[in-house]
């Protein structure tokens, strides 16, 4: 990326000339699309605090409770045999990301990304309501170790602890339950010793990422910045400087008319760059550091107000549509895509309404063949395993649609309880003269309370006759 002297930049704007980290310390953002932010983030927030915590037909809205494999959406348990369905949702969401990013750059990144929330909209207000603006906040690093520094440093990181805190707690909540956290933390700590220090390691683990890392998880350690490079084209919707309108950049002067002495919109203010999260002057063009916030767009346009300009010198447009003039455009690409999108999705949905409450397999029972009976009738061991997804209890009883076969089952009466499995051996009899080549499709009804539930098909072998 070639900045406006003419160099090319070989680094990121966090990094100095001797490899050194270069603190940020961003500009307190206001305007439209930082108050439009701030509601969005502030939903998302809500959303990712209260979820663990409300039931839906008895079961936490959310759970991704890897250890036993058991995941709750919304209501409805999903277990490893439906894994399926979480492989084509990560094909969807990876398409989903390209698609979004082909068409609006790393929109995602700047509004919706928890780092990008927590960083900005929590602890970073936190730290400007503690030690003030940028210009306070380099003051106080640079200054002596006072009472006052020393009392603002440590209310910050206590505060910056807590919140660390929480998050650690409500990131468990999605994994081991809501339930399970709660004894974590109301019983003695000697009886959950592995939960409670989880909970630490997570605890500092956040701390360290909003209170030391910041914007070196995104510039550095994601690996979505590094994606937008491949997906962007000259048609991507991104937070771009007009560079048409602005260049070339000279100090305002009152009534003076900029156009007739040669001289761009753009006054060199800087302020687009003391407001940027990652340090960058957007008027370099796209960057690898640039996160979609819109921060510089609303500081573009309070200078361009308060000077008389016209607004949106910085904004959401396309290098095709400054080069051009022209609006967005749908190329062959994004129609691609947007297509292959839909027909995933359309699978997905299409799978998800299908998908059986009750998941049943029959098989042989392994090491068995068949055996000949004295009465002319040939038995099958047979191994029924049967998964409930829902929060009701069956009786169960196994029928055949062959009325000339019969069943035998090793215990009498099978219960499947809730969210539970059965898993159990029957016999099933079969006159000789039905076996033709050895083979027998065999049909069993599944009935759970009194209903058939599920008709499933498995092979009953015998002699070759």
């Amino acid at each position: 990326m070639q900045d406006q002297e003419g160099s090319y930049r070989d680094r990121i704007a966090t990094v100095n000339e001797k490899g050194k980290r270069v603190w940020i310390f961003p500009k307190k953002p206001t305007g439209k699309y930082y108050n439009k932010r701030k509601i969005v983030s502030y939903i998302l927030l809500i959303l990712l605090f209260g979820a663990p915590h409300v039931k839906i037909n008895g079961h936490q809205s959310l759970l991704f409770n890897i250890i036993e494999r058991k995941f709750n959406i919304l209501g409805k348990v999903f277990w490893p045999q439906d894994m399926y369905l979480f492989a084509l949702a990560l094909i969807v969401g990876v398409i989903f990301v390209v698609l979004f990013t082909i068409i609006y750059g790393r929109f995602f990144c700047g509004w919706m990304c928890p780092q990008t929330i927590f960083m900005e909209m929590v602890f970073r207000r936190i730290e400007y309501w503690i030690e003030g603006d940028w210009t306070h906040q380099k003051k106080l690093r640079e200054a002596a170790w006072t009472k006052e520094k020393i009392l603002k440093k440590f209310s910050k990181h206590l505060i910056f602890w807590i919140i660390s805190f929480l998050i650690a707690n409500t990131f468990l909540a999605y994994i081991i339950g809501s339930d399970e956290l709660f004894k974590i933390q109301t019983d003695p700590a000697g009886k959950h010793l592995g939960g409670f220090i989880s909970i630490l390691i997570f605890t500092t683990v956040f701390y360290l990422v909003y209170a030391k890392l910041r914007e070196q998880v995104c510039t550095t350690i994601c690996p979505y910045g590094r994606l937008q490079g491949v997906l962007l084209d000259k048609n991507s919707m991104v937070v771009a400087y007009d560079h048409k309108r602005g260049e070339g950049r000279a100090k305002f002067k009152k009534d003076e008319d900029r156009k007739a002495v040669g001289k761009g919109d753009c006054i060199d203010c800087m302020q687009c760059v003391h407001v940027c999260p990652t340090g960058i002057d957007i008027r370099n063009g796209t960057q690898l550091e640039c996160i979609n916030c819109t921060a510089c767009i609303d500081s573009c346009d309070s200078i361009m107000e308060g000077v008389g300009l016209e607004k949106g010198l910085i904004r959401f447009v396309s290098e095709e549509s400054i080069e051009k003039r022209t609006g967005f455009e749908w190329t062959r690409r994004v129609k691609a895509y947007t297509i292959l999108l839909g027909g995933l999705l359309a699978v997905l949905i299409v799978l998800l309404a299908t998908r059986k409450d009750l998941d049943t397999t029959i098989m042989h029972q392994r090491g068995t063949t068949f055996q000949m009976t004295d009465n002319g009738y040939v038995s099958n061991i047979f191994e029924i395993n049967v998964i409930n997804k829902t929060t009701r209890t069956y009786k169960i009883k196994l029928t055949l649609e062959d009325k000339e076969g019969v069943i035998e089952m090793v215990v009498k009466h099978l219960t499947l309880k809730k969210e539970a499995g059965l898993k159990e051996r029957f016999i099933v009899k079969l006159p000789l003269s039905k076996i033709k080549n050895g083979l027998y499709i065999l049909h069993v009804n599944v009935i759970g309370n009194g209903e058939i539930i599920e008709t499933v098909k498995t092979k009953f072998i015998g002699p070759m006759l």
